[in-house]
């Protein structure tokens, strides 16, 4: 499945495919994971741990964060939110974000949803009931996929405080 992710983001980076159908693949690929695994290996009961209402952010690893800030905003027209370069860039993409961090293993990192009515205490319960391991980093909860992928869960992104303000 990473090598498909890492497919589909080579095709993006290098013009073969839009941001739309980037974003549009990856959702797809993950959603498809999700929606077809097994992951406390027990029958679906019907109603989901959560629902997703959107994908919220997508967490990137990056080599050089003003390099990839520059060619984000030149070719995609994505605008800064909050530059903390050297370590970090958050980048408005309608009413989503990309997260640039800086590694020195250049990869996808983390995709976020968005969740009605988040609260990270409720949420790390209720992926323990579910049989699922999680980590809570501030008011971050973390888990993975049946494929290692990393999945974030968030409220509305722009809900946040402290979050500067996104101009539409």
């Amino acid at each position: 499945m990473i090598d498909f992710m890492e497919q589909i983001l080579t095709n993006f980076e290098s013009g073969h495919i839009s941001r739309r159908e980037a974003v549009v693949r990856l959702a797809s690929l993950v959603l498809g994971v999700v929606g077809t695994s097994n992951i406390a290996n027990t029958q679906h009961s019907g109603s989901p741990t959560f629902q997703a209402k959107g994908l919220n952010h997508l967490g990137l690893r990056v080599s050089n964060i003003s390099l990839s800030r520059d060619f984000y905003r030149e070719h995609l027209g994505l605008t800064v939110i909050r530059d903390n370069t050297p370590h970090n860039c958050f980048m408005a993409c309608g009413d989503n974000y990309v997260g640039l961090f800086r590694s020195d293993n250049p990869r996808m990192d983390h995709c976020c949803y968005t969740v009605e009515a988040y609260d990270p205490d409720s949420a790390t319960q209720k992926l323990k009931k579910a049989g699922i391991d999680s980590r809570r980093e501030e008011n971050r909860v973390y888990f993975e996929d049946p494929d290692d992928l990393t999945i974030q869960l968030s409220g509305k992104w722009d809900s946040w405080p402290g979050t500067p303000p996104v101009q539409r």
